[in-house]
């Protein structure tokens, strides 16, 4: 995968994370929150700005439904207009 390949599928599933939260999906937002975990190996290899690195750690302590909507969008700007 690209760089913005894996970014973007990042963005998705935090987003996919946040708006299962809102309806109380709890399975499908555990689901994604597996996939959001599984890219961590992926993030930290790129050569990204360490401004992202430090976002994809605040991630992990900051689960809150409207947080990772934040970090979605912010990710998906970073994907589609950076690279």
């Amino acid at each position: 995968m690209t760089n913005k390949q894996i970014i973007g599928a990042l963005a998705m599933d935090l987003k996919r994370v946040a708006l299962a939260q809102h309806s109380h999906s709890d399975d499908t937002a555990n689901r994604f929150w597996q996939e959001v975990m599984n890219r961590k190996r992926e993030i930290l290899s790129l050569d990204l700005p360490k401004y992202l690195k430090n976002l994809y750690e605040q991630i992990e302590k900051n689960t809150d439904k409207d947080n990772l909507l934040m970090y979605s969008v912010v990710l998906q700007n970073y994907a589609t207009k950076q690279i």
